[in-house]
Formats: structure tokens, C-alpha cells, sequence
């Protein structure tokens, strides 16, 4: 098996000291979502995004969220967050034991005399654009959130018209479950 290439893009790819990752398996059933998000903001711990995905199982799906704050906060968080009804596991995942990625899409203003320059751009991020008018373009970008802060960071001489991003997610490296 050959191995796989580390990404070779532009930004930092060490995560923030005071943000965190967690991941929540949970059974797929209504009300489940609110009763995690109620154990944050019990703690006053703000979720800074929420991406909920239906896992292998159809019985289940997996939360992952990021949020800021202490770390002994955040411990208190996981061990209530455990014993809630139908949350199977919850777990922190270090930045370096998992894989990480985020998706945009952003809108851009999209002038002729610009292309060459963009065009670059959405190479040297390894963006895509979706869809263009005479006037606008729309981008679609993968990879982790610091490459998605550089590259709308980058975008803003263009003028950024909308953005959408997902949040992240994330997958444990190796054998290791998320």
C-alpha cells in the first residue's frame, strides 16, 4: 500500500489550542440533537459548528462539533453528554489522531479582466469553480479550516458575495473508531 501524501497547501494545519472536536455517536431518533446541544449551553459552552451525518448503520448517526472553551469544562461536557438516552459514545479527538476537512461553496464577484489571477488562486487551494456567470462564480473548496480561512481570506479582494460552509468533520486516523 502506498502511503498518502500529506497536503502540500498554503495554510497551517496545526489546530488552535483552545478548540476542540468532538465527536457523538448517537441512536438516529428525533430530539436527540437538542439534548446534546442543551448540555453546552448548560455549561455555557459555545458550539461553533454542528455537522450531523447518518453513519454505516442506519440506526445511528454521528455528531461532530467544535466548540471553544476549557478543557475541564469540555470534560464535564463529554461525561453528562454520555449519560444522555440514546448517545452510544462521545469522544474529544485530538487534532493529530484524526483527519479533518471542511467544504465551502463561496459566491464571488467575477470580472474578465480578474480570470488569470483567480484562476491561480483556485489552483494554488486546489478550489473549483461550480458555476459562472457574466458577473459572479461560484467556488466550491475542500480541506481543513484553516486552508478554508486563508483561501476566503485571499477571496476578499474579489468581493466575497456569499459563503456557505458545512463545519467539520472529521474521521479517526488508522484503525482507531471516531
Amino acid at each position: 500500500m502506498s502511503p498518502i501524501k500529506k497536503s502540500t497547501s498554503p495554510a497551517k494545519t496545526a489546530a488552535p489550542k483552545n478548540i476542540h472536536t468532538i465527536s457523538v455517536l448517537v441512536a438516529n431518533k428525533p430530539g436527540v440533537l437538542v439534548r446534546v446541544a442543551l448540555v453546552f449551553a448548560r455549561r455555557a459552552y459555545n458550539i461553533d459548528s454542528l455537522v450531523v451525518s447518518p453513519s454505516v448503520d442506519p440506526r445511528f448517526s454521528r455528531m461532530t462539533i467544535t466548540a471553544q472553551g476549557d478543557p475541564a469544562t469540555l470534560d464535564q461536557i463529554i461525561k453528562q453528554a454520555s449519560k444522555l438516552i440514546d448517545v452510544i459514545h462521545v469522544s474529544e479527538h485530538k487534532h493529530e489522531e484524526s483527519i479533518e476537512k471542511e467544504l465551502a461553496l463561496v459566491k464571488v464577484k467575477f470580472k474578465s479582466a480578474n480570470k488569470t489571477a483567480l484562476t491561480k488562486l483556485l489552483s494554488r487551494f486546489h478550489a473549483h469553480p461550480i458555476e459562472s456567470t457574466e458577473n459572479t462564480i461560484i467556488i466550491e473548496q475542500t480541506g481543513t479550516t484553516d486552508e478554508l480561512d486563508a483561501f476566503e481570506e485571499m477571496l476578499k479582494k474579489y468581493g466575497i458575495i456569499e459563503m456557505v460552509r458545512t463545519g467539520k468533520v472529521l474521521i479517526a486516523r488508522g484503525e482507531e473508531k471516531t
